[in-house]
């Protein structure tokens, strides 16, 4: 009896941090397989990004490094206020990957309109040569198109939905850090 006593007491003994470092690991792994999935479309499948996609990584380059930092710092035992305080800035940056990625769908499926330079950029017309061989050089990547879907699904909805998971995944480790 003394032998389950004393691992059921090592167990209740030990400190959270597990759930925080497989929460971290967990927010790490999506979020580089997300980013290398958007790089795959873009430089193996030749998929463009527009300018709304390029701003939807933007979350992924703060939430990759800060949370494999925070797996780390939590299989180490770090300070609660340092593992709390890293899973709420990537909490806040999922949230705004999510809100980036709800934008860019709803412009697809013309619930609202894009911004204007997704309509791409214009070219110095008074560098040289006719205007139409100018003209031909503009590649247009559209905001308002969605280049590719899955059951419906663009690769901004995609977007929409990970975040989500990672902004879900990071706010319950929030809540295991209080409990």
């Amino acid at each position: 009896m003394g032998q389950v006593t004393a691992i059921g007491q090592g167990i209740i003994d030990r400190p959270r941090s597990g759930g925080a470092a497989g929460a971290a690991l967990s927010i790490f792994t999506i979020g580089l397989a997300t980013l290398l999935g958007a790089w795959y479309f873009q430089y193996v499948l030749g998929y463009p990004p527009c300018p709304l996609c390029l701003q939807q990584r933007i979350p992924y380059y703060i939430v990759i490094p800060l949370s494999l930092l925070l797996a780390i710092a939590a299989r180490r035992q770090a300070p609660h206020w340092l593992i709390a305080g890293g899973m709420g800035v990537i909490l806040l940056a999922a949230l705004c990957g999510t809100v980036l990625g709800a934008y860019h769908s709803g412009i697809e499926w013309g619930f609202w309109p894009g911004p204007s330079d997704c309509s791409g950029p214009l070219a110095d017309l008074n560098s040289g040569g006719s205007l139409l061989e100018q003209l031909n050089a503009i590649h247009v990547v559209r905001c308002d198109q969605a280049a590719w879907r899955f059951l419906g699904i663009s690769l901004a909805g995609y977007n929409t939905l990970i975040s989500l998971a990672m902004a879900a995944i990071s706010g319950h480790a929030l809540l295991l850090r209080k409990a």
